[in-house]
């Protein structure tokens, strides 16, 4: 299931807020309100820091959301579904059905996010010396420059600074960073081979990200580490920055890993074949007690006169009052068939795999003409990886 808040939809993209993003978002508001801000002005009151502090980052989840919707209509131009756009602790996500076909589409889509950044921060630099209008002033020292700017400039000259280490940081060639992407659309450009340079793009961000991590145990211990400083907390940052980069590089590997496994293979040969079926005026205290509990299956298709209408999970009943279940039906609680996200038998089960995954889902009605002929589940092509899984 989805966590997280949808906040609507700009071009036709869902725009969805993880919790994480509090975390990150109260951090930033913090550091600005209490070290940042009051250093560059400690003759500003404590409203207007925090005012200025709390101002700057939604604007800066803004400029980050560009980042990515960026990656997204560049997509659309190659061909690529994005159905939504999530926003989380580490930035943000652009969500694609299926990965680039051509190293040429990568190469654009990964790149587009750091140029995007790079003219949101000079933009900003530029709009902050414009509003702030001190050019021909003679300023004694830094601080005597930021102390004269106001609120607006103040707010402008930060983002436009954090946007361009957004942009160059990724920029790193490491996977999946974007920088890393566009490493992964050159190799593969040039060797004719995705999984080779997937393979040597992930490694570049494992070793980046072990690098983070070296630095971030250094500061813990006392030692400056250039650009990155020292103290307890930054090195704590930077070596989990770098651990979660670690990790979704090895992701990244095996994720392209499994797909090339299940590429080619239809989805009639992994789907589950047998499966229980329920007429929609089903009761729920019966799903319950003569489906749910004895049977292994989760999640069951309903059907009319042979036509799929529905589809009733474990979690939908789950979301019902016990004292409901004798009253109501699973037409009452089912997803819809035209809500559901559908495959036929002979379909990729590559494709299968990437649509499981985007639109985070565990399971997906087979249709052949319409009739359902099956149930592809995570745990089918799981099942099926360990048993068939290349290793390369």
């Amino acid at each position: 299931m989805r966590s997280g808040l949808s906040v609507g939809r700009i071009a036709g993209i869902q725009i969805q807020l993880d919790w994480s993003l509090l975390l990150i978002f109260g951090l930033i508001t913090v550091v600005l309100g209490t070290g940042v801000f009051p250093t560059w002005h400690p003759d500003w009151s404590t409203v207007l820091v925090w005012t200025t502090a709390f101002s700057a980052s939604f604007l800066f989840f803004v400029s980050v959301l560009l980042h990515e919707l960026s990656h997204a209509l560049v997509g659309r131009r190659f061909g690529a579904k994005v159905p939504r756009i999530t926003l989380f602790l580490f930035g943000g996500m652009a969500h694609l059905e299926r990965e680039p076909k051509t190293w040429k589409a990568e190469f654009w889509m990964a790149i587009v996010g750091p140029i995007a950044s790079f003219a949101i921060g000079f933009l900003c630099l530029f709009l902050s010396g414009v509003v702030a209008g001190v050019d021909g002033e003679d300023f004694d020292s830094p601080q005597q420059f930021l102390g004269a700017l106001g609120p607006v400039p103040t707010m402008l000259l930060w983002l436009g600074s954090i946007n361009i280490i957004l942009a160059l940081f990724n920029m790193v060639p490491g996977f999946p960073l974007d920088g890393g992407r566009v490493l992964r659309a050159i190799i593969w450009g040039a060797t004719g081979n995705q999984h080779k340079a997937t393979r040597w793009a992930a490694s570049a961000g494992q070793a980046f990200a072990w690098i983070l991590i070296a630095s971030g145990i250094a500061m813990i211990f006392g030692a400056t580490v250039p650009v990155f400083g020292t103290g307890t907390v930054n090195g704590l940052w930077i070596a989990f920055i770098g651990w979660f980069l670690n990790n979704a590089a090895m992701m990244s590997y095996q994720q392209m890993t499994m797909q090339e496994s299940l590429d080619r293979v239809p989805v009639s040969q992994i789907m589950q074949h047998d499966i229980v079926t329920l007429a929609p005026d089903t009761h729920l205290q019966i799903l319950a007690d003569d489906y749910v509990l004895r049977s292994s299956q989760r999640c069951f298709p309903v059907e009319s006169d042979k036509i799929l209408k529905g589809l009733v999970c474990l979690e939908d009943l789950r979301r019902t009052l016990a004292s409901e279940r004798s009253q109501k039906s699973v037409a009452d609680i089912m997803t819809p068939t035209e809500q559901l996200k559908t495959v036929q038998p002979d379909d990729d089960a590559a494709e299968a795999f990437q649509l499981l995954g985007s639109s985070d889902i565990n399971q997906l009605p087979v249709l052949k003409q319409g009739r359902l002929v099956g149930l592809l589940t995570r745990e089918n092509l799981m099942r099926w990886l360990a048993l068939n899984q290349k290793h390369q």
